[in-house]
């Protein structure tokens, strides 16, 4: 046994000690509290299945027994029976409502569960219990974030970046509900900061290129994304926002280049097959070519024909059409 998972081992032990002494002459917590302590000894031992019926018996024995309930989800959590772990989890905050431990573990499950608003419930109270928790916080903001509920989310992410200003993972949130909130300027810091933080995080380098296209700084953008392609020359969607950096810079046959590179890496690039119809039809505008027109065209129905519904498809539609005459 690690010597990690024998001091954790003599807490839970401790724990259930104390239970025991409250327990006083209650036969139903005394016995619930030593099925307990054999599920806790079983659990160490990697016999979770035993566990578990100890617990249920636990439960059973004593349905005001908070630590049980919390143990199994726990068990459950590790097993991967997320459904069971929640309800264990949201047993034993119902007991014990004081309980962070139980509230911050629900959360973490409704979230793998992507069960956000859920989640969002029971981080909150968590951060009620312990307001300066870094991780509770990140955790709610994250989960905000994915309900849209972007003020909000930026309230616990800026709570968490007082209480731990040196997190890469937390800046690049920031600057996503930034992003979100249509505040360029303060997500262009954010990534920033991010990437200070964690120089080689492709993830963040591409937010960052693209916040500075979305305030029209192209030459930075183009040398992040061309950084990233070179870390990462199977990234199809980094070789696409390249040939629209060369397209805004008016250097067309680059912008050929990269839409062809990100097809080839991604046939299904839609916004590649897109992108590469306007640098062929600027192509063919200027030099009077039909071929490249044709071309062009081909392009368009392509980049359709992978995504139907996409953003402005009516306005695609029209120029088919169009130069199709």
């Amino acid at each position: 046994m690690s010597e990690r998972r024998g001091v954790r081992l003599l807490v839970l032990l401790a724990i259930a000690c104390i239970a025991l002494q409250l327990a006083g002459g209650c036969t139903g917590r005394q016995q619930a509290v030593e099925l307990y302590v054999d599920a806790v000894s079983l659990k160490e031992l990697n016999e979770n299945d035993k566990a578990i019926e100890k617990l249920n018996e636990a439960t059973k024995a004593d349905k005001r027994f908070s630590l049980a309930h919390s143990l199994l989800g726990e068990i459950y959590e590790q097993e991967q029976d997320y459904q069971k772990s929640a309800a264990s989890y949201d047993a034993a905050t119902r007991l014990n409502p004081w309980s962070f431990r139980d509230y911050f573990s629900l959360g973490r499950v409704y979230q793998t569960m992507k069960e956000f608003a859920l989640a969002v419930k029971a981080y909150r109270r968590a951060c009620e219990l312990k307001p300066n928790h870094f991780e509770a916080n990140l955790n709610t903001a994250k989960c905000l974030y994915e309900v849209n509920d972007y003020n909000q989310a930026l309230v616990y992410g800026k709570r968490a970046e007082r209480i731990d200003p040196n997190t890469g993972e937390l800046h690049q949130l920031l600057g996503n509900i930034y992003d979100s909130q249509r505040d360029y300027e303060q997500a262009v810091r954010s990534y920033k900061r991010a990437l200070e933080m964690d120089s080689n995080n492709t993830g963040t380098m591409m937010s960052l290129a693209v916040a500075y296209l979305r305030t029209k700084r192209v030459e930075p953008a183009r040398e992040l994304f061309t950084t990233v392609t070179q870390m990462q020359p199977e990234n199809s969607s980094a070789y696409q926002y390249l040939g629209y950096c060369f397209l805004q810079l008016d250097d067309v046959n680059q912008a050929i280049d990269n839409y062809r590179q990100a097809i080839k890496v991604n046939n299904m690039d839609w916004e590649a097959y897109r992108g590469l119809g306007v640098a062929y039809m600027t192509k063919a505008l200027a030099e009077e070519d039909a071929g490249l027109k044709a071309q062009a065209v081909e392009l368009w129905r392509q980049s359709l024909s992978i995504k139907p519904d996409q953003p402005r498809s009516d306005r695609l539609n029209r120029l088919i059409e169009k130069y199709s005459k």
